[in-house]
């Protein structure tokens, strides 16, 4: 799974806020929804979030092994 908890220590780190993210950049709270509860959000997003706080993509996101992830196809 994706966690996303590198993105809430990196934006506490910052000097902007989700009220300035919202606001300022247009970034929904549907988004800030999907980040708090590690859902998908797009490569789009990562890279405007990566801008916006100066930082690059580990500071935005990790990888967790999980035996909760969707099941794999393979042919």
């Amino acid at each position: 799974m994706i966690d996303y908890t590198p993105f809430w220590n990196t934006l506490k780190k910052s000097s902007e806020n989700s009220y300035t993210l919202t606001i300022r950049y247009g970034l929904s709270s549907s988004t800030l929804h999907r980040l708090k509860h590690n859902k998908c959000i797009s490569m789009k997003t990562v890279n405007d979030l990566c801008r916006i706080l100066n930082c690059e993509i580990q500071d935005i996101a990790r990888y967790v092994p999980s035996d909760h992830d969707q099941p794999l196809k393979q042919t």
